[in-house]
């Protein structure tokens, strides 16, 4: 038997689509739904999935966990789910998702800080809304290494760079400067385009997550923490708060 089609995911192309219309094309046991369009970012990149709810003709479930399976997108309902074919509408809890496309863009900045005034790479990060960690090859960090990068953060959003999302053909992101430094021949060769994250001016990278338009929407930043995670391996956690 065929499985469900391909998902349209529509935060790809508009990360501020805060509600969209859709049709479930298959159903799980569990109360989990495909839909054939879905603005729910499905958890991965170290961001975690959206929230929010669906609607159709004669009933409405909370969704509580998203998940992407190759090229389909399944959605985890609290209670009854739609049937298959069914008109549905879907919500996002836009508070929780804000927060995150704020906080993912906030990483992006802190990536482009760090390799610029250090020359070190990312090794790893994760995060939820407001607040994540991120880890970098580093050696001993100098005095007061966390408040200097925060400094240096904060005026980078300051600074209101516009945050522009692209779609580039393999062969050209495979020849980026930036692109290359952030690991995007890892990428699956069977992806033709990367979809690629400019914060202009400071850093770019092949990404799949959401973001806001310019790093003026970010907010104050703070690194709570620094942590050793090996002799060349350092952590930073990070918080934001409305400016």
């Amino acid at each position: 038997m065929a499985g469900p089609t391909d998902t349209d995911r529509i935060y790809l192309r508009d990360a501020g689509c805060r509600a969209f219309d859709a049709v479930v094309v298959a159903v799980e046991d569990g109360g989990r739904v495909a839909l054939d369009a879905t603005a729910f970012y499905a958890t991965g990149g170290g961001q975690p999935h959206d929230t929010g709810t669906l609607a159709w003709d004669g009933g409405s479930a909370a969704v509580v966990d998203v998940r992407g399976h190759g090229a389909v997108v399944w959605h985890t309902l609290e209670g009854d789910a739609p049937a298959t074919g069914a008109a549905v509408r879907g919500t996002l809890d836009w508070e929780r998702r804000y927060a995150l496309m704020r906080t993912h863009t906030a990483l992006h900045i802190l990536c482009g800080v760090i390799w610029n005034q250090w020359g070190a790479a990312v090794t790893g990060g994760n995060m939820e809304p407001l607040r994540a960690r991120m880890d970098f090859e580093f050696g001993p960090l100098p005095e007061g290494f966390g408040a200097e990068v925060a400094e240096l953060v904060n005026a980078e959003i300051a600074a209101d760079r516009p945050v522009e999302v692209s779609f580039w053909p393999r062969a050209e992101a495979l020849a980026d400067a930036d692109l290359i430094r952030t690991k995007v021949n890892l990428i699956p060769e069977s992806v033709t385009e990367i979809r690629v994250v400019d914060i202009v001016g400071l850093d770019r990278q092949a990404d799949g997550g959401t973001h806001v338009a310019s790093t003026a929407e970010v907010g104050r930043f703070e690194v709570t923490k620094t942590e050793s995670k090996g002799k060349a391996n350092k952590r930073l956690r990070i918080a934001l708060s409305d400016a």
